[in-house]
C-alpha cells in the first residue's frame, strides 16, 4: 500500500469515527420522516392537480354538450321553418363539437385513471409514512432509554471510583490517627517513667536559682557533717550519766 493510500484510509477512518460521534440517530430519523412527509405532500398536490384538470375537462365537456344540444334544437327549428341551409349549418357545427367532446371525454378518462393511480399511490405512501412514524418513535424511545441507562451506568461507575478513592483516604486518615495516638501514648509512658524530663519543670527557674539551690544543698551537707563530728567527739560517760538521771518508767530516747 502506497503512502497516499494509507493517508487516505486513515483520513476516512478518522472522518467516519467523527461522524459516528456527531450523528444522533433520533435526528436522522426525524429528518427521514420529514423527507417522507414532503414526498407525500407532493403526491397529494399531484392528485389535487390531476383532479382539478379532470374537473376542468368535465366542465368543458358539459359546456360543449350544452352547445351541441342547442345546435340540435336550432337545426330542428330551421327544418320546421323550411330553412334547410340553416339546419345544415347547425348540424355541421354540432358535428365539430362532437369531435371535441369525444376528445375531451378520452382526456377525461385518462385523467381519471391517472387520478386513481395517484390516489392509490398516495394511500400506500401515507400508510408507509404512518408505519415509519410509529417505528421511528419506538426507536427514538428505545435509544433515549438506552442512552439514559448508559449515562446512569457511567455515573454509577464514576461514583464507585470516587467512593473507592474516598475509602482509601479514610483508611489513610485512620492509619495516621492510630500512629499519632500510639506516639502520644508512648510519650506519656516515657514522661511517667522519668525517662523524659518535663520541659516546663526544667525551665521553671533560671541559672541563679539553680546556683542558689546548689549552694544551699552544699551548706546543708556541711552542717550535717559538722553535727555528726561533734557527736562523735563528745565523752561517752556524760552520755551514760545523762541516761541514768532519767526518771523511772521513762525509756531513753
Amino acid at each position: 500500500m502506497s503512502l497516499m493510500k494509507r493517508v487516505s484510509l486513515i483520513f476516512r477512518s478518522k472522518a467516519n469515527q467523527a461522524l459516528d460521534r456527531a450523528e444522533d440517530p433520533r435526528q436522522t430519523l426525524d429528518y427521514s420522516y420529514q423527507r417522507q412527509l414532503d414526498l407525500l405532500s407532493k403526491v397529494r398536490r399531484g392528485v389535487a392537480d390531476v383532479a382539478t384538470s379532470r374537473k376542468r375537462v368535465e366542465l368543458q365537456v358539459a359546456q360543449l354538450e350544452q352547445q351541441s344540444a342547442k345546435l340540435q334544437d336550432q337545426a330542428e327549428k330551421a327544418l320546421q321553418m323550411d330553412r334547410e341551409d340553416l339546419a345544415r349549418e347547425a348540424l355541421t357545427r354540432k358535428s365539430g363539437l362532437v369531435g371535441q367532446i369525444n376528445d375531451l371525454k378520452a382526456q377525461h378518462a385518462n385523467l381519471q385513471g391517472e387520478e386513481e393511480k395517484l390516489t392509490l399511490a398516495q394511500q400506500r405512501l401515507q400508510a408507509k409514512v404512518e408505519s415509519f412514524r410509529t417505528r421511528k418513535e419506538t426507536i427514538k424511545a428505545t435509544y433515549t432509554a438506552a442512552e439514559a441507562q448508559t449515562r446512569i451506568g457511567e455515573a454509577m461507575s464514576g461514583i464507585g471510583e470516587e467512593m473507592g478513592d474516598v475509602g482509601m483516604a479514610i483508611q489513610r486518615a485512620e492509619d495516621k490517627t492510630a500512629q499519632l495516638q500510639a506516639r502520644a501514648g508512648a510519650i506519656d509512658e516515657l514522661i511517667a517513667s522519668g525517662a523524659l524530663d518535663d520541659a516546663s519543670s526544667i525551665n521553671a527557674g533560671d541559672d541563679i536559682s539553680r546556683e542558689l539551690e546548689s549552694m544551699s544543698s552544699q551548706a546543708d551537707v556541711e552542717a550535717e557533717l559538722a553535727r555528726m563530728k561533734g557527736l562523735s567527739s563528745g565523752s561517752a560517760p556524760d552520755a551514760i550519766e545523762a541516761g541514768s538521771e532519767q526518771p523511772e518508767g521513762e525509756q531513753p530516747r
